[in-house]
């Protein structure tokens, strides 16, 4: 990589929710920056006008926010109309851009054509042979023209892929992209290439289904006196099903916050599905940075699994630390409690269910008659103990003593008795949270 400022943008729509497969471009576009010293972008693509809306332009900025993908600025589609005329005006005054004027039927059907002669569905440049006079009286008939990009067909097209490898397109077996429609709204292709120079962008990172418009942007940048960018097209992200699922296609990362996720996990899993590098659980994104690396990408599409995500969520969730989740923990909680809790929670919103049964009021079962005795005892015993951070050891080393008791039946009356459940944290951290006064009541209660 060149010794140049890496400048990356992730550029949504702002027609919907950011989903799983949105995410991967801007983590991905990040990480590189990140990778490399350099700066982040976003860009709203908003030319849309009819489909676009501030409410799904702020959710994408919570997503990222949420995220920790913090960019460096962001710009609007919306507000570049002007530089984009200017732009077009130049390409029309040098032949690069020109006026169409078939229907969208006349164009489908030249398709068919093409097909069924086993040809490629290329368009054939007809407008191009349109007299001034001919193009007068289309218009004359209120038919208004959406314009071409017009390839270099002598100019073949290549780049050398970050993922891909070489790439090598003949431009006369692609159709002149058009750029603009006949309401006069810009289309994706052309105004990308303008916004990305104009924003410095050095690498653009985005899915396999735009290598084809890599290939006729590469003539943009040309026609506009600039160098392309460095392109990586990454694999389309999968779900188990072997394809983009509809759920993931459509569900909002907002659901997987709202699910109790940590937006650590999303990154660790994106990170690195469709890499050679394994998927581990971390608690910062510096290791997630260093080992960025394209060359460790493969061709074959991503699979994003939720229940791999759950289980990778649920390993980081063990490794947090207290301070990086006491502000979303019960009022109180302490950090011996987090200890003890974390190892039996799935998200940090379960920490408030095992709290209540620290601190109670508990409704306990009452005991079995077999172990009557067993309950009594342990009360007796526990009256005479210190109550330190070896209570439980002491105890119930007392109890094995004393009545003979070992394994199950030793420990699951006891943990009934005390939490009322019969799985749960590891009892030596959790007694000493519950408390002398607090345990023998509920041993009393399970008694009563």
């Amino acid at each position: 990589m060149s010794n140049q400022p890496v400048i990356t943008r992730f550029a949504p729509s702002p027609t919907g929710q950011m989903h799983v497969g949105n995410l991967r471009t801007a983590l991905h576009n990040w990480l590189l920056a990140q990778r490399h010293g350099g700066q982040f972008w976003l860009r709203m693509d908003d030319t849309d006008a009819q489909r676009s809306t501030e409410e799904y332009a702020a959710s994408i900025r919570t997503d990222l926010q949420w995220l920790g993908l913090v960019p460096a600025g962001e710009k609007k589609q919306s507000d570049r109309f002007a530089l984009y005329e200017e732009h077009f005006t130049r390409l029309a005054a040098e032949g690069r851009v020109y006026p169409c004027y078939e229907t969208s039927q006349e164009l489908d059907l030249k398709r068919k054509v093409q097909l069924g002669r086993g040809l490629p569905p290329v368009y054939d440049r007809a407008a191009l042979t349109l007299t001034d006079a001919e193009k007068a009286a289309l218009e004359a008939e209120g038919i208004a023209p959406h314009w071409r990009f017009k390839l270099d067909h002598d100019t073949p097209i290549h780049w050398a892929d970050m993922v891909r490898g070489e790439q090598n397109f003949d431009p006369k077996l692609l159709s002149d992209p058009v750029i603009r429609r006949a309401d006069g709204s810009w289309l994706y292709m052309l105004p990308s290439v303008i916004d990305d120079i104009d924003m410095g962008i050095t690498h653009i990172v985005r899915g396999e289904d735009h290598v084809s418009n890599t290939a006729a942007q590469i003539q943009m940048f040309a026609a506009l006196g600039a160098d392309a960018p460095s392109f990586a097209h990454e694999a389309l992200l999968v779900g188990t099903e072997g394809k983009l699922s509809k759920r993931l296609g459509s569900i909002g990362i907002d659901s997987f916050r709202e699910a109790g996720m940590e937006p650590i996990s999303l990154i660790a899993l994106l990170a690195r599905i469709g890499t050679s590098d394994p998927v581990i659980p971390v608690t910062e994104l510096s290791p997630l940075i260093e080992t960025f690396d394209f060359a460790h990408f493969g061709r074959a599409p991503a699979r994003f699994d939720e229940q791999e995500l759950a289980m990778l969520n649920q390993k980081i969730l063990h490794l947090l630390d207290f301070t990086a989740v006491q502000s979303r923990l019960p009022h109180g909680m302490t950090e011996a409690a987090w200890h003890a809790i974390r190892p039996n929670i799935a998200t940090v919103a379960q920490a408030a269910g095992w709290w209540a049964v620290v601190t109670g009021p508990l409704s306990v079962p009452a005991v079995a008659e077999d172990d009557r005795d067993f309950i009594a005892k342990a009360k007796e015993i526990l009256t005479t103990l210190t109550f330190g951070d070896d209570v439980w050891k002491q105890l119930t080393s007392a109890l094995k003593e004393q009545t003979g008791r070992k394994g199950k039946a030793l420990f699951l009356p006891l943990r009934r008795a005390l939490t009322a459940q019969d799985h749960g944290p590891d009892m030596s951290e959790f007694l000493p949270l519950i408390g002398q006064e607090q345990a023998l009541e509920r041993l009393q209660a399970a008694l009563s």
